[in-house]
């Protein structure tokens, strides 16, 4: 099983193995950077959205007791520096639709794969949007393994308002702010201190160290070409000092395209004192007219070679994105080089450049192997103790860890024999997926007006196949390991097994293989075949007969368990058999086996009710009652059996998927 994505534990989906822009906050300041960006971009709201048409849950309520490990960023960028690796950092903005919040949860979930030292999120002006700002804040914080910085800025904010938000963002985990002055709200041309609140980012910065101390990790914005607003770039650096004297921790730059320039102002403000960590903003050219707009409104120098390569391919979009990505990488490469600690992307909440730019870089591979086949929390108790999951929440991991969120102790070193796992009672929020999308998403992946059974199972086979990415139960695309399988589990689903979660056989593979590895370098992975599917009792009487008159599979070799909606169960576990049974585990250097991945029976039945809900949740919707196609997601929840099955012999590999199944295809 191979590391993926926040949203990846243990095997995913069939197989798949699971700005700053600011203103400157100590002189006058026109919206610079990301801010800019924003304010170009997007009007946002500052209604708390609805995510997949299901209200997100509150950061008070989900997540009140979250402490993350390692919090402050600083600590983790010294780290690096010390070692001499760079790192990078993601900026984002909050969408404005319910559509959009649902689209960059999908996208935070994807772009934490890349492994960020931490990500940011921008605040509108005035904290229009801060509800929402701190709630997609607060769920990236428990959900990612990137530490979160939120941004806070002045602009219409009393100290009490200041307050309310930092009590706010200790109660959802997050332990850095990128303090801002911020810009002028909409339809203002200049800013105006608010009464009883701060004037600059000095002074915001001197009351949260002032009330906090060092509960929180602080940065602010620097300006490699002076504030626009500055007398000078003189007093401008003046301001910069300011604010590193007051008790911030380190520097996001303004974006800029003159690696030069740069170079030069971090020559000069490291001559007047400035010591602390300096991170260059980099915004990738995405189009030529947004481009033009962005460098127009904050003044960006630049450079006649870039214009002239931009203006004789402006009207190529794809050619421009190309040349923005290429640029990109020059630029790094070179920033690097003069000694630059890291990179901080304004993303625009648009991955592909950023990724392309990483990976030209080689600062990404396109899989990174982790210490465990699955993303840890960054909840302290979890950080430091949890090594062991059930497989079946592989591709629903933000609802397992909330219906976790309240246990004292987490598995370490195996799972618990506990007959009745304390997992929180099933509500819609964990049947809500930031994923989803809207209904008419919806209907273009799963289909507009399904009639018969065979209608579904080509849902789940163009899933399989890459056709669509993501089925209510699976978030995520088929990963490096199952796509070999691609082919048989189509024909599977044409044949009526729904399959939902599935794992290859592996047999002592080194941990560093890119498809499957996990858990450091030096070491060897395990998996047994493992597959979970939806089917009719027809086809599942087809199973068990065939289980029970062929020898080869007697004496446990397959286990399975079957269980319908109303808790009716088939199985071929004895009552006295161990109920839990590891799937994944490790062997390395130093180190006791590590067993990560496991399927408990106890565990399959929480699990079976939400299996079955989401077919009702997300699925049935979309159609209007009475109609075929309604009636037919309701015939699927009320009569099919949700069924695992693990062939425990690893060595002999594909014996379930190549043998079996092909038998009872044919």
């Amino acid at each position: 099983m191979s590391t993926a994505s926040s949203a990846s534990v243990t095997a995913n989906g069939n197989g798949i193995v699971n700005g700053t822009g600011a203103s400157n906050g100590s002189s006058p300041s026109p919206p610079p950077g990301v801010a800019a960006a924003v304010q170009v971009l997007s009007t946002l709201t500052d209604a708390v959205q609805e995510v997949g048409g299901v209200p997100a849950p509150s950061v008070e309520t989900i997540q009140a007791k979250l402490v993350s490990k390692d919090p402050q960023i600083i600590k983790h960028m010294k780290k690096h520096m010390a070692e001499g690796k760079p790192f990078y950092s993601f900026e984002y903005f909050p969408p404005k639709t319910r559509e959009g919040v649902s689209n960059l949860y999908a996208r935070l979930d994807r772009m934490d794969m890349l492994e960020p030292l931490f990500m940011d999120l921008t605040w509108g002006a005035g904290g229009s949007n801060s509800d929402l700002a701190l709630e997609i804040a607060g769920t990236a914080q428990g959900m990612c393994a990137a530490q979160v910085m939120l941004h806070l800025t002045c602009t219409n904010m009393t100290q009490s308002d200041i307050k309310a938000t930092l009590e706010r963002a200790k109660k959802a985990g997050i332990r850095n702010i990128l303090a801002l002055r911020g810009d002028p709200p909409k339809g203002m041309e200049n800013w105006v201190a608010t009464e009883d609140g701060f004037t600059t980012a000095a002074e915001l910065v001197t009351y949260i160290r002032k009330e906090y101390g060092d509960y929180f990790g602080i940065g602010v914005s620097g300006y490699p070409e002076g504030h626009i607003q500055a007398e000078s770039l003189e007093q401008d650096i003046a301001y910069l000092k300011a604010k590193v004297d007051c008790g911030a921790d380190f520097i996001i730059t303004q974006l800029f395209y003159d690696c030069e320039l740069f170079l030069t102002w971090l020559k000069r403000i490291r001559e007047v004192g400035i010591k602390c960590p300096v991170i260059p903003g980099i915004m990738p050219i995405q189009n030529y007219n947004g481009f033009v707009r962005m460098t127009s409104f904050c003044k960006t120098h630049v450079p006649q070679e870039i214009q002239q390569s931009l203006e004789a391919i402006k009207d190529d979009d794809d050619a421009v994105k190309q040349y923005g990505i290429d640029l990109g990488i020059a630029m790094c490469r070179r920033l690097l080089a003069a000694g630059v600690p890291g990179l901080h992307f304004y993303t625009l909440n648009l991955e592909r450049s950023v990724a392309q730019i990483l990976e030209g870089l080689g600062l990404i591979t396109p899989k990174m192997n982790g210490r465990l086949p699955w993303k840890q929390s960054l909840v302290t108790n979890r950080s430091k103790k949890e090594d062991v999951r059930p497989i079946f929440w592989a591709n629903r991991p933000r609802s397992y860890l909330e219906r976790t969120f309240h246990w004292d102790e987490f598995p370490n070193g195996r799972w618990g024999d506990s007959s009745s796992p304390a997992y929180g009672d099933l509500s819609d929020y964990h049947l809500c997926t930031f994923r989803a999308g809207s209904l008419d998403e919806r209907r273009k992946l799963w289909g507009s007006n399904p009639t018969v059974p065979l209608d579904l199972f080509r849902v789940f086979s163009d899933y399989v196949t890459g056709k669509i990415p993501r089925l209510p139960w699976c978030d995520n695309s088929l990963q490096a390991e199952t796509v070999p399988l691609s082919d048989f589990l189509s024909r599977l689903n044409l044949a009526g097994y729904l399959t939902i979660n599935s794992q290859p056989a592996v047999n002592g593979v080194a941990s560093s293989d890119p498809a499957v590895g996990w858990g450091g370098p030096g070491g060897y992975v395990y998996q047994k075949a493992y597959i979970e599917f939806f089917t009719s009792p027809h086809n599942l009487e087809k199973i068990m007969k065939q289980l029970k008159n062929d020898p080869e599979y007697g004496h446990g070799r397959i286990t399975i368990t079957a269980l319908s909606v109303k808790g009716e169960q088939q199985t071929n576990v004895k009552l006295g058999d161990k109920r839990v049974n590891a799937v994944t585990w490790g062997v390395f250097p130093n180190r006791e086996i590590v067993q990560p991945t496991v399927v408990d029976q106890d565990s399959f039945v929480v699990w079976k009710d939400e299996a079955f809900a989401l077919w009702l949740s997300q699925w049935l919707p979309l159609y209007e009652e009475g109609s075929p196609s309604h009636d037919l997601i309701h015939q699927v929840h009320d009569t099919y059996y949700l069924v695992n099955m693990v062939d425990n012999d690893y060595v002999r590999g594909e014996r379930l998927m190549n043998n079996f199944f092909e038998r009872l295809l044919a």
